[in-house]
């Protein structure tokens, strides 16, 4: 291994041990005072989604398609979903 390598992969290894303890002491540092018992005085927002009712729609058609044994009348579809 080069000389590069030898350095970069304790380095590497080290920052991503650093990145990783992050996230853990953001969350434990909390105020004095608030506790799993505190909460706030109103409740959590409420988000409604109402989706307007999805239906498919298809149109189809007959196409010519030429095989070895001759033209042939073939039926294709499209579908594709719609909102009323």
């Amino acid at each position: 291994m080069s000389r590069k390598h030898l350095i970069a992969i304790p380095a590497l290894a080290a920052l991503s041990a650093l990145v990783a303890t992050l996230p853990a002491t953001a969350q434990m540092t909390t105020p004095i005072g608030d506790g799993p018992s505190a909460s706030p005085p109103f409740g959590r927002p409420r988000i409604e989604i109402n989706p307007r009712p999805v239906y498919r729609r298809c149109a189809s058609r007959y196409v010519i398609q030429y095989r070895p044994s001759g033209p042939v009348l073939f039926p294709e579809k499209y579908c594709w979903w719609q909102r009323w």
